[in-house]
């Protein structure tokens, strides 16, 4: 078991979260014991101003979570099949989120919340007092690359040509 991160951790914002937690482990205790997920993918969505953002139309019950303090989920279902993980981070009414886009053993979102059995109740959970799932650093260095985010192609160009998409490429 490494470091588990503190309130502190998530209130960098989102763009610098997003980066920090490829190669740290989303932990998650099942009935049959804990569940250490590599983060392999990542991608940032920053605010209002952002296009791509949910809160870019401002607070609704479904995007309540992204207002929260860093270091509580925003889980959502995506065309009604695919539960996607969300790190709240930053300041409280300040919505930024990192979407955890896979890990290690399940890329892509919605994989990743399928093999650590993650759903929409567990959307507004507080990961820095839960002993169901947080985060953690056994200290791995890592390599990513950068890129576009994708699948948001209702989102303004400036917003499209982001560089907020973040790849581990390898450990080091």
């Amino acid at each position: 078991m490494g470091y588990i991160f503190k309130r502190e951790d998530y209130a960098r914002s989102a763009e610098e979260l997003a980066p920090f937690l490829l190669g740290k482990y989303l932990c998650r205790r099942t009935e049959s014991g804990v569940i250490r997920a590599m983060i392999t993918e990542t991608e940032c969505y920053l605010g209002e101003d952002d296009t791509a953002c949910h809160a870019s139309k401002g607070k609704t019950k479904r995007n309540a979570p992204m207002y929260l303090e860093g270091g509580h989920l925003y889980v959502y279902l995506c065309y009604g099949i695919h539960h996607l993980i969300n790190v709240v981070s930053g300041k409280e009414g300040e919505p930024e989120a990192v979407l955890i886009r896979g890990v290690k053993g399940a890329e892509g979102p919605g994989r990743a919340s399928k093999y650590l059995n993650i759903t929409t109740a567990f959307t507004g959970i507080d990961i820095c007092a839960s002993d169901e799932i947080w985060i953690e650093d056994d200290g791995v260095k890592v390599s990513f690359s950068v890129s576009k985010r994708i699948g948001i192609d209702y989102a303004e160009k400036k917003d499209r040509d982001r560089l907020w998409r973040f790849t581990l490429t390898k450990q080091l």
